[in-house]
C-alpha cells in the first residue's frame, strides 16, 4: 500500500473514533477512560496519518507527544496540537482498568474541538470519501 493510501486508511479509522466521540458527551454513560481511549485513537490514528501523507515512516508508538515531534522534526507546525499529549495516558494505562479517581474530568467539548481541528487539518491533505 501506497503512502497516501495509508494515510487515507488511517484518516477514514480516524474519522470513526471522532464519530464514536461525539456520542459520548454523557458522562454519566461513557466513562472518561473509554472517552479519552477514542480520543487518543482519533489523534493517534490522524498524526500518523499525516506523517503517511507527508511520505515519513512513523513510529509503532502510541505516543502521541513522540509523533508529533516526528512531525516538528519534519518541519510540520505542531502547536495548534500540543494539548493532544494529555491523552496519552488513555492509550493504554486507563483502558484496562476502571479508574474511580482520573483527576480532572476530561472536558469532553475541548478534546472533540481539537481533534477534530486535527482530523480536518489532515484531511486538507487527504481525500477521505
Amino acid at each position: 500500500m501506497g503512502a497516501y493510501e495509508e494515510a487515507r486508511h488511517l484518516l477514514t479509522a480516524a474519522l470513526k473514533d471522532l464519530r464514536a466521540l461525539q456520542g459520548m458527551s454523557d458522562p454519566d454513560v461513557f466513562a472518561d477512560e473509554v472517552f479519552g481511549f477514542h480520543a487518543q485513537q482519533a489523534a493517534e490514528k490522524a498524526l500518523k496519518a499525516w506523517l503517511a501523507v507527508s511520505d515519513v515512516e512513523y513510529p509503532r508508538t502510541h505516543d502521541l507527544s513522540l509523533l508529533l515531534t516526528v512531525l516538528e522534526a519534519q518541519g510540520q507546525d505542531v502547536v495548534p496540537y500540543s494539548d493532544l499529549v494529555e491523552l496519552n495516558p488513555y492509550s493504554v494505562q486507563y483502558r484496562y482498568a476502571a479508574f474511580e479517581d482520573l483527576g480532572s474530568p476530561l472536558d469532553r467539548c475541548a478534546v472533540q474541538k481539537l481533534v477534530h481541528g486535527l482530523i480536518a487539518a489532515v484531511s486538507d491533505s487527504v481525500d477521505v470519501r
